[in-house]
C-alpha cells in the first residue's frame, strides 16, 4: 500500500511538472519572442533597457547611429549642435549603423530613447522606418530629466498608424518591481 501510494504521488508530481512545462512552452508560443531595441546618447536608456531585457528575457538591440554623436552634438542649448539641427527638422533619419539580425523572430518589441524636446528622437523614425512591424506589438520606454512620455507616443502612432502599438511608459530609475509590474499589465 505504502509502495503504492509512492508511485502514485511520484506520477503525480511527474504530471503536474510535464502540465507546467508545456503551459510555459505555451504561452511562450503565444506571446512571442521579445526584443528590447533601444537607443542611448549617454547611457541612461541603456542602462534601463538592460533591466528590461533582463525582467522580460528579450535579446537586446542596440539602435546605434552610424556617425556616433559627440558631447559637442548633445549640447541642446546650443541651435547649431547636431541633435538641435536634427530635431528642428522632423525628415531627418540619422543612418543607423548595421541590423538587427532574426527581425522576423519577434513579435513584441519595445522601443526605448531618451525623451528630446518634448518628443523621441529622429534616429527612432529611422529605426521604424527601417523594419516590417507587421504582425509584431511595439511597447515604446523613455526615460527623461523633465519631460513625459506622452507626447513621443502620440507622435509614433500618428506617423506610425498601422503598427499595434501598447502604452508606453517612462522609466527614470525603476526598480525590477516596477518593471515586472508593467510588463505583466501589457
Amino acid at each position: 500500500m505504502l509502495k503504492t501510494r509512492r508511485i502514485v504521488l511520484a506520477l503525480t508530481a511527474l504530471l503536474a511538472v510535464s502540465l507546467s512545462a508545456c503551459s510555459q512552452d505555451k504561452q511562450e508560443k503565444r506571446m512571442g519572442k521579445v526584443l528590447v531595441a533601444y537607443f542611448s546618447a549617454t547611457g541612461t536608456t541603456e542602462g534601463v533597457a538592460q533591466q528590461l531585457a533582463a525582467v522580460t528575457g528579450g535579446d537586446l538591440y542596440k539602435i546605434q547611429p552610424e556617425q556616433p554623436y559627440t558631447e559637442a552634438d548633445l549640447d541642446w542649448r546650443n541651435k547649431q549642435s547636431r541633435s538641435s539641427v536634427e530635431m528642428k527638422d522632423r525628415k531627418s533619419r540619422p543612418t543607423i549603423a548595421g541590423k538587427q539580425k532574426n527581425w522576423a523572430e519577434y513579435s513584441i518589441v519595445y522601443v526605448g530613447f531618451p525623451i528630446w524636446w518634448n518628443t523621441c528622437p529622429t534616429i527612432i523614425n529611422t529605426f521604424m522606418e527601417s523594419y516590417d512591424f507587421q504582425g509584431k506589438t511595439v511597447i515604446p520606454f523613455a526615460t527623461s530629466g523633465g519631460s513625459s512620455i506622452k507626447q513621443s507616443c502620440q507622435d509614433l502612432k500618428a506617423a506610425y498608424p498601422a503598427i499595434k502599438w501598447k502604452e508606453g511608459k517612462l522609466l527614470n530609475r525603476p526598480s525590477e518591481e516596477e518593471l515586472k509590474t508593467w510588463t505583466k499589465g501589457l
